[in-house]
């Protein structure tokens, strides 16, 4: 068989890709001690991890650095879980990280990692989902140990701040393998018969083990699906626990919880005080607006002296009057020089005028004016008018003008 001859590119990518074609490698958890862990300005983390015989060396991208909940250092045990391949450039395999986690909690961190990747894919953690707290909630029903330090707690601090509201206790166990089925249980009951009108789940302090029921897919889920709204209130507050993403609201301490739950009576008091002066306050600056304009109503002319707007409106009509008739006189003025012009220019007209010089004017019987000697034939009556009066006359003679002689 003829071997064949690689590049050192060639070689790097070749084993790259059968790096990378093994399952197993590719979600793989690692235990060791960390070495040389250092911090570069872009964000990414460059440790080695090793044992008493070997080391590997490991790179953490900044995005997933940023999710650590913890300072890694050199000399800490811890697992990490990420994928080995191998980077081409240097020709040496690494380990690439998604998480770290403590040695000695490795198996319930990678557990908390991987259902929180899950449910956060589902949309449980989403804020749309969250339920608004009540302000003056009538019960509040507390779902933890009936014996546990804590729910003492919180009934002493809900009592002095609000002792108007109803505290019901649902004990359940809170640690151990049956915990996390009491407290879904709980849930479901409280939901299903309306027992309050928020809900705190939750407990005191202690150790992760001591926390993992509240960290159990079948509590997250019975939370998600309440339709009352739920505080969780779990350890101290360093202590982050899946109920916790879920939940409607988060409280850092039981105590805190309580606090969330129902307003303070001395804050509600102050409130009330603050509302009640400020209401006054507001009716008195009302109550002084109205008067003012009361008083300024009551000063005004028209109702000290009510004839006098008649006086002053029977002024403006007089002197309106003047102005109308000023108005139409001199409108007329130009209509009336009008038409004397033109009677005048009529009168130039009229025959009367030219009667009145010693003319006459010539009609037959009917008022016809004759124009021509010839429409009067000898015998014809004519009507001569004159300035003043008419002669009825008879035609002896027609004179022709061009010939001047009878016809």
């Amino acid at each position: 068989m003829q071997s064949q001859t690689f590049s050192v590119s060639q070689l790097n990518e070749f084993v790259k890709s059968l790096l990378d074609s093994v399952p197993q490698l590719s979600g793989i958890y690692v235990k060791g001690e960390l070495s040389n862990y250092k911090i570069y300005p872009s964000g990414h983390h460059y440790f080695t991890l090793k044992d008493q015989q070997s080391a590997v060396r490991c790179v953490m991208f900044r995005a997933q650095a940023a999710r650590l909940r913890f300072r890694p250092a050199d000399g800490m045990k811890v697992t990490a879980f990420g994928r080995v391949t191998l980077f081409p450039r240097d020709g040496a395999f690494q380990l690439y990280c998604d998480s770290l986690s403590p040695d000695g909690i490795g198996e319930l961190y990678v557990a908390f990692e991987q259902l929180k990747e899950k449910l956060g894919r589902e949309g449980l953690f989403a804020q749309e989902h969250k339920k608004p707290l009540p302000l003056y909630p009538e019960t509040v029903a507390i779902i933890t140990s009936g014996s546990g330090a804590a729910v003492h707690d919180m009934i002493r601090i809900m009592r002095r701040r609000f002792p108007l509201a109803k505290i019901k206790v649902l004990p359940v166990r809170v640690q151990g393998p049956e915990a996390p089925a009491e407290i879904a249980g709980a849930i479901r009951y409280a939901c299903r018969y309306r027992v309050a009108d928020v809900l705190i789940t939750g407990r005191g302090g202690g150790s992760i083990e001591d926390l993992w029921a509240f960290n159990d897919e079948r509590v997250a889920r019975a939370i998600f699906a309440a339709d009352i709204p739920i505080i969780s209130a779990v350890g101290h507050e360093p202590d982050v626990t899946i109920a916790d993403f879920v939940a409607d609201a988060r409280a850092a301490t039981p105590t805190h919880a309580a606090q969330q739950a129902v307003p303070d009576r001395a804050e509600l008091s102050e409130r009330i005080q603050s509302l009640s002066l400020r209401m006054l306050r507001a009716q008195n600056n009302r109550l002084q607006q109205q008067r003012s304009r009361l008083q300024n109503i009551a000063a005004k002319r028209v109702l000290s002296n009510p004839l006098a707007v008649v006086q002053d409106k029977r002024m403006l009509l007089g002197h309106l009057q003047k102005e109308l008739f000023h108005a139409a006189a001199a409108g007329l003025a130009g209509p009336k020089q009008d038409l004397a012009r033109l009677s005048a220019s009529l009168d130039a007209l009229s025959p009367l005028k030219v009667l009145g010089r010693g003319y006459a004017m010539v009609t037959d019987e009917d008022g016809v004016p004759l124009r021509r000697a010839k429409d009067a034939p000898v015998g014809t009556k004519v009507i001569s008018r004159l300035a003043e009066g008419a002669l009825c006359c008879r035609v002896e003679n027609v004179i022709d003008e061009n010939r001047e002689e009878k016809l």
